[in-house]
């Protein structure tokens, strides 16, 4: 599997809708960070879905290395 581009070393804090669906980019190509803007065409990678169960601040993953999917497990840290 390809390496993904990393776009920061840290999350992105983003203020979610419940019931709403957000696209994640996992290739890091975005312009759009966190969010897919669909660089990845031609490539291995494809965006994750994340369905917001409420309401509230989410952190997206920045450094694309979460094995949390779309949300920061804190990798960055060891990066």
């Amino acid at each position: 599997m390809p390496t993904p581009d990393m776009p920061q070393k840290a999350p992105y804090p983003v203020a979610v809708e419940a019931g709403k669906s957000y696209y994640w980019c996992a290739c890091g190509k975005s312009a759009s960070q966190p969010f897919c803007d669909g660089s990845h065409k031609g490539s291995e990678f494809a965006p994750t879905k994340f369905t917001a169960e409420e309401s509230k601040t989410v952190y997206f993953c920045g450094c694309k290395q979460s094995g949390n999917g779309a949300l920061c497990d804190g990798s960055h840290q060891k990066l």
